[in-house]
């Protein structure tokens, strides 16, 4: 998910009162839901599409489950002796708590590893002991419903903490609503998926918007795709050797990785293109898309 709904919900379990178990509760719950995020750094020394076999993985694995939030938690710790040391401590800062301080933060890293799972992306939970994608295809990467309801909810549980109120069951309320929609979302997308019963099997891809709806990718075998019925992919996968390609090309390797439904277009130009059927729409097939090397291909097989 993005990273202001991760954010959103690390407030949330702060405001539903775990950020009062010590101070910087509020920090470390925010922070460490945002944290295995991370691994976006790779954009500074990896090139193409090598990111995509990079990213969700080592850092939503379970020893960076473990490693991440004790290191968040050194930082906090650290700022507050800092703080003190120099008398810039916040009067009504709670006293801070190194125990406390690391299962807020650990609290907040499980929880993104638990919502990327949701969206047809994938998440490799088991990393670096299996490179095994999983995939929810329960929520779009964004998602409008929950930004409203998460952020309002977030929004007047501060306004009524300040007012003196409890503010500790609004929160707990809004999340329960959270929890509900996802539970929700999910039926929906398996209902999808046994209507399906056509194809091989099928991946169900919720919409930006309109939550209710499906985007239906059928998987028809050998390297076949529907998308709503529609046949994609103008080449059959067979037409390039991908194997040798993934051999000899690091991006292709990465993408192939990463690809959950594999397709292959013949451009005007004559040239191979590799992309993806969940990301088959003309807006992201340029950030989600490869060509492939003529010499990893032949014309197309009769179809």
């Amino acid at each position: 998910m993005d990273n202001l709904t991760h954010s959103l919900v690390g407030a949330l379990i702060g405001q539903a009162g775990l950020k009062k178990k010590t101070g910087l509760g509020m920090p470390a719950l925010i922070v460490g839901a945002n944290l295995p995020d991370v691994d976006a750094a790779c954009f500074f020394w990896l090139e193409g599409t090598e990111h995509l076999g990079f990213r969700r993985g080592i850092t939503h694995g379970p020893p960076a489950m473990l490693l991440l939030p004790l290191i968040l938690a050194g930082l906090l710790w650290g700022w507050d002796r800092w703080q003190t040391s120099r008398g810039k401590r916040p009067e009504g800062r709670l006293p801070v708590h190194f125990g406390w301080l690391y299962a807020l933060a650990l609290i907040g890293c499980l929880s993104h590893p638990a919502l990327d799972w949701l969206n047809v992306y994938g998440i490799r939970f088991l990393e670096p002991f299996s490179s095994q994608w999983f995939y929810g295809d329960t929520l779009f990467i964004i998602d409008l419903f929950l930004w409203l309801l998460m952020g309002l909810g977030l929004w007047f549980s501060l306004r009524k903490e300040k007012r003196g109120g409890n503010c500790q069951g609004l929160a707990r309320n809004v999340l329960g609503i959270a929890g509900l929609y996802i539970v929700l979302n999910f039926a929906i997308s398996q209902y999808d998926k046994a209507q399906n019963t056509s194809y091989v099997a099928s991946i169900s891809s919720p919409p930006p918007v309109f939550f209710w709806q499906r985007e239906t990718i059928g998987i028809g075998g050998a390297g076949n795709y529907f998308i709503d019925g529609e046949r994609i992919g103008n080449a059959p996968l067979s037409a390039c050797d991908l194997h040798a390609a993934r051999a000899a090309s690091s991006q292709i390797e990465a993408f192939m990785f990463w690809s959950r439904a594999p397709v292959l277009d013949l451009t005007e130009e004559g040239t191979y293109v590799l992309g993806d059927a969940r990301f088959y729409d003309p807006r992201s097939r340029d950030r989600f898309s490869i060509e492939v090397p003529a010499e990893f291909c032949t014309e197309p097989a009769p179809r």
